[in-house]
């Protein structure tokens, strides 16, 4: 049976472009971990499904490590390294496939936040990722290019790490997701945990867990809103030196005032969490 160990060493006579990437055996005990530099935090059952992976000795991808001053670091593979030293712990012998990571610390941030390996991003784990890149003196549009996505994305996680103290608690508890928090902060400015916190009690006392985006900003009327449209399509547009008019019948004055009433009210209520 070949193998291809044996091809690559006939690639001269093989018409192939075969090439490797070495890859080595380390123990536990010689990798560590610089405590904070994850872009992830720490997943104790992700940990265990690793563990349990070594011990019944299946496949597990290598981890991406780095050469330093301090020794070899990871810099892919935490849960992987932590999962091995519970397997270690339980008194298995493991050694650690690992590879090095060639690039600067803005390639090795923005490959954690790319890898495949790792578990999904949370949202804030993401936005603080992208600030570091900030910190490196990386652009948004940079970013967008290196982490393969759009610039609004990138803008929308940034600005998730300034929604306040507040709103970033409930997001990690699961109780409002990121973009919601996000829109809220734009809708109501400083009042928006305010009005997070209410509208979640509503929530909660309505039986739910957490507070969905249409709960926390219910939208006006959207066909008041198209009749208004239509009652002023309806209205005179007078320009003079000192003002600026709009000019309609007694009735359809009246109906516009009903639907501008019918916002304020709605508006009140959403801020208010009357």
């Amino acid at each position: 049976m070949s193998t291809l160990s044996l091809i690559y060493k006939e690639k001269d006579k093989n018409d192939t472009n075969i090439t490797t990437r070495k890859t080595y055996l380390l123990g536990v005990s010689e990798l560590y971990i610089e405590p904070g530099y994850n872009v992830r935090d720490i997943d104790q059952a992700h940990v265990e499904e690793f563990r349990d992976a070594y011990i019944a000795g299946e496949n597990v991808p290598p981890l991406t490590v780095q050469v330093t001053a301090q020794g070899v670091k990871v810099i892919d593979g935490h849960h992987r390294w932590h999962g091995a030293k519970l397997a270690q712990e339980a008194g298995h012998e493991i050694r650690l496939e690992c590879k090095d990571f060639v690039g600067n610390e803005a390639d090795r941030i923005a490959f954690m936040v790319t890898s495949s390996q790792g578990r999904a991003l949370e949202p804030l784990e993401r936005a603080a990722a992208y600030q570091r890149l900030i910190n490196q003196g990386w652009e948004p549009a940079e970013i967008a290019k290196k982490v393969k996505r759009s610039p609004s994305d990138i803008d929308q996680h940034l600005a998730l790490l300034n929604v306040g103290d507040g709103l970033i608690e409930m997001v990690k508890t699961g109780e409002v997701a990121a973009t919601t928090a996000v829109a809220m902060v734009r809708e109501h400015g400083a009042k928006a945990e305010t009005v997070a916190k209410t509208q979640l009690a509503k929530a909660k006392a309505g039986g739910k867990k957490r507070l969905t985006r249409a709960a926390a900003m219910p939208q006006f009327s959207a066909t008041r809103a198209r009749r208004l449209l239509e009652l002023l399509q309806k209205a005179e547009y007078v320009q003079s030196e000192d003002v600026n008019c709009l000019y309609v019948n007694d009735s359809v004055a009246f109906e516009v005032a009903a639907i501008l009433a019918e916002y304020a009210a709605h508006s009140a209520q959403t801020v208010e969490g009357a």
